[in-house]
């Protein structure tokens, strides 16, 4: 691994768009810089042999392209809500996407700051309600699950704005905390509203001979 000059030499690792505290996620991704070129793979199983279980490396390229972190322009999430039904979800979502604005409130380091949850959402929908089996209810209790893509603005629209613009628009308030997964995050397709492989640059990009990179 390589480090950064100076008195006090750092690994570069570089973290790209974190996901919120508190939240799951599929689809986090870093930059590592190394001395000299490795095989991608060979990157991948030991940095996935050092981790601890339930948090799996499952991809490495080599660095071809530049500026990574401005391919993540979005986020798909998926937002299961114990004690949600399928109807209740759905007019929820119908109530909020037939707004053109739905502004809420969050609490920042320069105190509560007001901002427009609606701008950034690109896609949200609701999916067959499910039983609430290994949730915090009872096995037979309805669990709707919303899928959700939103842009990455400034400031972050983040999912649990989301569901206070839900509250807000349609009263929607699950009686037991939702549970939050990221399900990918890159580039977004404005034809189709999905959210693309950020490393495909990367992987199709022809290999050449360069100084010392990096794997992300």
């Amino acid at each position: 691994m390589a480090y950064s000059a100076g008195f006090t030499p750092h690994p570069k690792v570089s973290y790209a768009n974190a996901a919120p505290t508190g939240t799951g996620s599929e689809a986090e991704y870093l930059e590592i810089g190394l001395t000299e070129q490795r095989d991608p793979e060979e990157v991948r199983v030991r940095l996935d042999t050092s981790m601890p279980p339930g948090l799996d490396i499952t991809d490495a390229v080599e660095v071809r392209t530049s500026d990574f972190s401005d391919r993540l322009e979005a986020s798909e999430w998926e937002l299961r809500l114990p004690g949600v039904t399928t109807a209740e979800a759905e007019r929820a979502v119908a109530r909020f996407l037939a707004s053109d604005t739905v502004e809420v409130e969050r609490r920042t380091k320069k105190g509560m700051r007001t901002f427009d949850a609606r701008a950034a959402v690109t896609s949200l929908t609701s999916a067959e309600v499910e039983a609430d089996a290994g949730g915090d209810g009872p096995d037979d209790a309805p669990c709707a699950i919303l899928r959700l893509v939103v842009r990455h603005l400034t400031p972050a629209v983040r999912p649990d704005d989301v569901l206070s613009g839900l509250r807000a628009t349609a009263d929607l308030a699950p009686p037991v905390p939702a549970a939050v997964t990221r399900l990918a995050q890159g580039p977004l397709d404005e034809e189709t509203g999905t959210v693309t492989d950020p490393l495909a640059p990367d992987r199709d990009a022809p290999l050449v001979a360069k100084a010392p990179g990096g794997s992300a």
